[in-house]
C-alpha cells in the first residue's frame, strides 16, 4: 500500500502541532473510524484515525461525517477516558506503521490518568487500540482480536497489550554503507530493468516501513541517474531523517492514483503536490472513502435493483414474443371467415381443408388446419375466438410493455443515484423505495415511522458568471429540485433519454459559460459519465411538468433544445459547491 512507514513518519511529524491541544470532542461515524476534533496550540480541526481493512490511514480531515444518534460502545469509552484530555504526545514506533498518543485526562473527581490510543495501520488487520500505558492492560480495540483469529496476540479488554508481529526486519534509517552492501551482495548483475526489480524485491525483504513503491523509486533514481545503489539510498534516508517530504499524488493513465511523501520520478502520471502529507491523505482518500461507505450501506439495495431490473428485462421479452404472435390475428380473422364461406367442403373427422381464398387478387388454394373433433360450424367459431383473444392481449400486451418500460426507467434512475449518491443521499434514496412499496422497512412497527424531512438536502454550485446551479442527485431531490424549488423563468437541463440528475440554473439571465457548466453538471451526474458527446436537454422550467401518478422523479417536458457535452471532473471539483 502507499501509505508505508515513510508516510507515517510524515504524518506523525505534522501531527507534533497538536501536542498540549485539547480533545474537544470524539464521534465514531462507522464502525471502522473515529474522528477526535482537536483544539488548542494554534490547532483547530478533526482529526481522523481509521482502522478500515482497505483504507486504514490517520490524517485532518475536512469532509463532513454523519455522527450516529447512538455512539458505539468503543466511542463511548474513549469519550469517558480522553474527550477533554490533552495530547502529550504523539509518536511512531520505529518505521512501522503504528501511530501512538498519549492523552492525560481528569475524571469526575478530578485525578489525572494518562491513556495511550494505538492505531496500527496493517491493511486487513488494522486495529485501533485504548490502553493503559502504565500498565500495558488493554481497556478496548475498535476490531476485537480472539485466540481463534490469532495465536501470536489478544486484543479484548482486560488483555495485556502486544505488538504487531515483527517480520525481522531492521530500520533503514539506522544503516550503514555496510549493511546495505551486505543487503545488495546476493543481487546477480544483469541488464536494466531485471537490476531494477532484483534491487527492489531485496530492499523490501530486508527494511522496514519501505514500500514496494519507495524501493522501486529507489532503484530507479539509482539506474536512471546511472548512481551507486547505496548513494541513492544514503540520499533518501536523508531526506527522510530531515523530515524533508515531498508530499504528491501522480494519478496514472488507467485512472488510479499513488501518493507518497517522496517525488515519485518513476511513476507515469499527472503529479500532483500538496504543502502538507495530510493535505495529500485527504485529497487522495476524500472520494475513494466516501464511495467505499455507499458501497457497503447500499449492497442490499444495488443486488434488489439489479435483480428487478433483470426481472423486467426477461418480462419485456417475454411480452415482446407475446405482442408478435398477437399481430397475426388478422390472418387467423381471415382463416375462420373463409371456413364459414366454405362449410360446406368439410365435415366433422377432416383434419384440414383445401378453401379458396377470395381475399387475394390471384384466389389461390390455402391450406387451413381443422380439430376433427368439431363441426364445420365449431371450426370456424374456433378460429373467430383466438382472434378476438389475440385482438385484446394486443391492447393489454403494448399497456404492459408501457409499463414495463416505464418501469424499467425508473429503476435505472434509482441505481444512478445511488451511483452517485452520498452517505448522506442513501436514506433518501431507501425512504423511496419503501414509499413506492419495493421495500419494506426493518425493526419499525407500524405507526412509529419517522416524519419525512420537508425539504432534502441539495448541492448547489455557483457558475464562473456567480449564478447558483442546484443539482438533485436522486429521485427525492429531483421532484423537490423541479417541482418546489425552481421558479418558472428557471432553466431546466437532464441528459437526453439517459438517466440522470435534474439540474437547475436559478436564474432568468445567464451567459454562455454558466449554460455549459450546467450542461457538464447534468452530464457528469449521469449514467453517461464516463462517455463524451453526452446530448443533454434544457428549456425554461415551465415547460417541464410531472404527470398525475407519475413515479418520483418522472417529467415530461417541451420546447427543449440540445447541447453536446463531455463530462469534466476536473471542472466539476473546481466549481465551488455548497449543500443547501
Amino acid at each position: 500500500m502507499s501509505l508505508d512507514g515513510i508516510v507515517t513518519r510524515a504524518l506523525v511529524h505534522e501531527l507534533q502541532a497538536c501536542v498540549k491541544a485539547r480533545i474537544h470532542k470524539i464521534y465514531q461515524p462507522t464502525e471502522n473510524e473515529l474522528i477526535m476534533h482537536i483544539r488548542g496550540q494554534g490547532v483547530n480541526g478533526k482529526l481522523l484515525l481509521s482502522a478500515h481493512p482497505s483504507m486504514p490511514r490517520i490524517h485532518w480531515t475536512e469532509q463532513t461525517w454523519a455522527n450516529p444518534q447512538e455512539p458505539p460502545m468503543f466511542c463511548m469509552l474513549l469519550r469517558k477516558y480522553c474527550e477533554g484530555g490533552v495530547i502529550e504526545a504523539v509518536r511512531q514506533v520505529g518505521l512501522e506503521r503504528i501511530v501512538e498518543m498519549d492523552v492525560r485526562h481528569r475524571d469526575e473527581l478530578g485525578d489525572s490518568s494518562l491513556k495511550r490510543i494505538v492505531l496500527e495501520i496493517m491493511g486487513r488487520h488494522s486495529n485501533l487500540i485504548l490502553l493503559d500505558p502504565t500498565t500495558g492492560i488493554i481497556h478496548d480495540g475498535i476490531r476485537h482480536v480472539t485466540p481463534a483469529i490469532s495465536s501470536h496476540r489478544v486484543v479484548l479488554p482486560g488483555s495485556a497489550y502486544v505488538s504487531p508481529p515483527s517480520q525481522d526486519k531492521v530500520n533503514p534509517l539506522e544503516q550503514s554503507k555496510v549493511d546495505f552492501n551486505t543487503v545488495m551482495a546476493n543481487i546477480p548483475p544483469s541488464h536494466d530493468g531485471d537490476f531494477m526489480n532484483a534491487v527492489s524485491s531485496a530492499l523490501l525483504n530486508a527494511f522496514t516501513g519501505l514500500s514496494p513503491l519507495i524501493t522501486r523509486e529507489i532503484a530507479f533514481r539509482a539506474v536512471n541517474r546511472q548512481k551507486d545503489p547505496w548513494a541513492v539510498f544514503e540520499d533518501t534516508m536523508n531526506q527522510v531523517s530531515r523530515h524533508e517530504y515531498e508530499p504528491n499524488l501522480v494519478l496514472l493513465e488507467d485512472g488510479k492514483a499513488l501518493f507518497s511523501a517522496l517525488a515519485l520520478t518513476h511513476a507515469q502520471g499527472e503529479p500532483q503536490t500538496f504543502a502538507s502529507m495530510h493535505e495529500c491523505l485527504e485529497a487522495f482518500y476524500r472520494d475513494k472513502a466516501s464511495r467505499d461507505l455507499v458501497r457497503q450501506r447500499t449492497t442490499d439495495l444495488n443486488r434488489f435493483l439489479l435483480n428487478e431490473i433483470a426481472k423486467n428485462e426477461k418480462k419485456l421479452i417475454k411480452l415482446q414474443d407475446t405482442l408478435k404472435e398477437a399481430e397475426g390475428a388478422d390472418l387467423v380473422r381471415r382463416m375462420g371467415e373463409l371456413l364459414t364461406a366454405h362449410l360446406h367442403a368439410f365435415k366433422r373427422g377432416d383434419k384440414f381443408v383445401e378453401v379458396t381464398d377470395y381475399y387475394e387478387e390471384e384466389q389461390p388454394i390455402r391450406s387451413i388446419p381443422l380439430d376433427p373433433l368439431l363441426t364445420p360450424n365449431e371450426n370456424a367459431q374456433r378460429y373467430f375466438r383466438k382472434y378476438n383473444k389475440q385482438k385484446n392481449s394486443r391492447a393489454v400486451v403494448t399497456e404492459q410493455m408501457d409499463s414495463t418500460k416505464t418501469e424499467l426507467a425508473y429503476l435505472a434512475s434509482v441505481l444512478q443515484g445511488l451511483e452517485s449518491a452520498t452517505p448522506n443521499d442513501i436514506g433518501e434514496i431507501r425512504e423511496e423505495l419503501i414509499e413506492q412499496g419495493y421495500i419494506r422497512e426493518r425493526g419499525v412497527k407500524r405507526g412509529m415511522r419517522k416524519k419525512k424531512k420537508d425539504a432534502p438536502s441539495i448541492l448547489c454550485y455557483t457558475s464562473s458568471e456567480g449564478i447558483p446551479i442546484y443539482v438533485g442527485k436522486n429521485n427525492t431531490q429531483n421532484d423537490y429540485v423541479t417541482n418546489r424549488l425552481a421558479m418558472s423563468s428557471d432553466t431546466w437541463l437532464h441528459t437526453k433519454d439517459i438517466p440522470g440528475s435534474h439540474v437547475l440554473i436559478r436564474s432568468a439571465e445567464y451567459g454562455e459559460a454558466t449554460l455549459h457548466e450546467a450542461a457538464v453538471l447534468a452530464a457528469y451526474y449521469s449514467k453517461a459519465r464516463a462517455s463524451s458527446s453526452v446530448p443533454v436537454d434544457y428549456t425554461r422550467i415551465r415547460n417541464v411538468r410531472k404527470p398525475n401518478g407519475a413515479k418520483p422523479g418522472f417529467v415530461i417536458y417541451d420546447g427543449q433544445k440540445t447541447l453536446f457535452v463531455t463530462p469534466d471532473e476536473t471542472l466539476v471539483q473546481q466549481m465551488p459547491s455548497t449543500v443547501k
